[in-house]
């Protein structure tokens, strides 16, 4: 008799859904509540009214209405009615659902959803649904009241935000909702009759009914009304069906079943502190945005989401007997299946929080090759010779990422080619009044028509006086450049350039034969 009423309720909550769902919509396009598409996170092409939670949250309160009515004449139904649970859960949900019907009339900033959202989550607290302990975190131990408070606001702000910031395509928010809505209600179908068995049937059927209107092509959008209905009514069922549940089952289950807007919320927020920008501010970076750009129709990423959901609320539901092994493995696969589909949607926020740990991991060989710029540094700040000057660089340089460099320098009045410039066989050419030195790692391969990226370094004394330039080359590759490039912007350049001047001050004059002529002395002179 008590499987009848359930399918009594769920069936009155869908009727009530599909025949309310029309009549908000209709209304709400003759007065005028639609939301155009005027912002660039808007998919939609034409206007279409937004208070379809409006058909949600009536739907939902009169099949509670009827079932209230059911239990007087069911003692079996009787007996898990309880008119407190009902008045602690639907009270505060009514204050969310008015916010959010004000938000979609006239908009509401964050911070003012979240302090209605926090009281209405206090609220809860105070009539008994709270978070008790988190084993995970402190054991069995009981938490403090204000400790629980704490955790009992965080959860039901993460949870209601979460399903308000994936509705962003025909049909997203309210498909996966009823996913968690359905292991909800067989959790606690399971775990003995509840108040909560009754609720969350009645809204699986008023999401059911409402998703005829809603599915793409869509005719009226949820809203901030029904998202921030649904989230908070999911949460505040979760800490209901969490008072007689193992403590595996209370603190696991719900997180796994709402897992695609946890999910979402946490790359949301994730990408936002990495790239510096506000927390609350719109994008184009929700993972069915990023989908939409991978090619898919919207139709095909709301399947594909959907599927998602129903992968979550399954590995959820084997933690209804919770082992080491089925714990072990929910997790695993979880973690995996994460894991791989974040990396195929290719957010450069995560690519490049994944580069600096691979900068970590590198650590070691960075510091070495930085080591050997500053130790450079160090040994050409007392270089007299070009001879000196040129070993300290190919020193340098032959640990390093970089595949080769060019060093030129131009010769003042007075100053004249170094032996070694002339005679070594690194030496690419000794032109009138330049020296130019050029040298790669690989002494039989040259660099010469390969691909390669060159960084230019002008040599500027510390008298500042320009004496040239340092060229250092790397080939084009995958492998990253294991080097703080700013020990070779900032000082290098500088104790080159005076090592340099040191050099060719000191550099002996050669004294041209009687017999030259005298254009084999003017570029001497140089």
């Amino acid at each position: 008799m008590l499987t009848v009423a359930f399918f009594g309720i769920f069936f009155l909550s869908l009727l009530f859904s599909f025949v309310l769902t029309r009549y908000v919509r209709d209304f709400a396009s003759r007065r005028g509540w639609v939301e155009t598409p005027s912002q660039e996170r808007h998919l939609h092409s034409s206007p279409l009214p937004r208070l379809g939670g409006v058909a949600i949250f009536i739907s939902f309160s009169l099949s509670m209405l009827a079932a209230a009515l059911m239990a007087r004449y069911l003692p079996s139904l009787h007996s898990t009615f309880s008119l407190k649970t009902l008045v602690t859960i639907l009270a505060p949900a009514t204050l969310v659902f008015l916010l959010g019907v004000y938000d979609d009339l006239y908009t509401v900033g964050p911070y003012v959803k979240f302090a209605v959202q926090g009281i209405a989550a206090t609220m809860l607290f105070m009539g008994g649904l709270r978070i008790l302990n988190i084993p995970v975190l402190f054991g069995e131990h009981q938490l403090p009241w204000f400790v629980g408070l704490f955790f009992t606001i965080l959860w039901v702000l993460a949870i209601t935000n979460a399903f308000n910031l994936i509705d962003g395509l025909d049909g997203l928010a309210a498909g996966s909702a009823l996913f968690s809505t359905l292991v909800a209600f067989v959790v606690t179908l399971l775990n003995g009759y509840s108040l909560v068995t009754v609720m969350t049937i009645a809204l699986a059927g008023a999401i059911l009914g409402f998703l005829r209107y809603n599915f793409n092509p869509a005719t009226i959008f949820l809203g901030d009304s029904g998202s921030l209905f649904i989230g908070f009514l999911l949460s505040a069922l979760a800490l209901a069906g969490a008072q007689k549940a193992p403590t595996i089952v209370a603190v696991a289950i719900p997180v796994v079943s709402f897992g695609l807007p946890i999910l979402e919320t946490s790359l949301s927020i994730l990408r936002r502190l990495i790239s510096g920008r506000p927390v609350f501010t719109a994008d184009r970076e929700h993972i069915h945005h990023k989908l939409l750009q991978h090619g898919l129709t919207h139709r095909q990423v709301v399947i594909v989401l959907y599927a998602v959901s129903a992968v979550f609320a399954l590995l959820s539901l084997f933690l209804l007997w919770p082992t080491g092994s089925s714990l072990g493995l929910v997790l695993a696969v979880l973690g995996i299946g994460i894991w791989i589909g974040v990396q195929r949607l290719g957010y450069l926020e995560l690519g490049e929080l994944g580069r600096v740990a691979q900068r970590t991991f590198e650590q070691r060989q960075i510091v070495i090759n930085n080591l050997a710029i500053r130790r450079a540094s160090e040994e050409l700040k007392s270089a007299r010779d070009y001879d000196q000057i040129r070993r300290i660089l190919e020193a340098a340089f032959a640990s390093n990422d970089f595949d080769g460099f060019d060093v030129r320098f131009k010769l003042f009045p007075g100053e004249s080619h170094p032996a070694a410039a002339v005679e070594s066989s690194a030496s690419a050419s000794a032109r009138r009044g330049e020296v130019f030195f050029h040298w790669n790692k690989s002494r039989s391969v040259s660099l010469e028509g390969l691909a390669i990226w060159t960084l230019s370094l002008d040599l500027v004394s510390s008298s500042n006086r320009r004496r040239g330039a340092l060229m250092v080359q790397r080939l084009y590759s995958q492998r990253h450049l294991q080097l703080d490039i700013n020990l070779l912007t900032s000082v290098f350049p500088v104790v080159l350039a005076d090592a340099l001047d040191r050099a060719l001050q000191h550099t002996v004059q050669v004294i041209p034969n009687a017999t030259q002529d005298e254009g084999f002395i003017a570029a001497q002179a140089g």
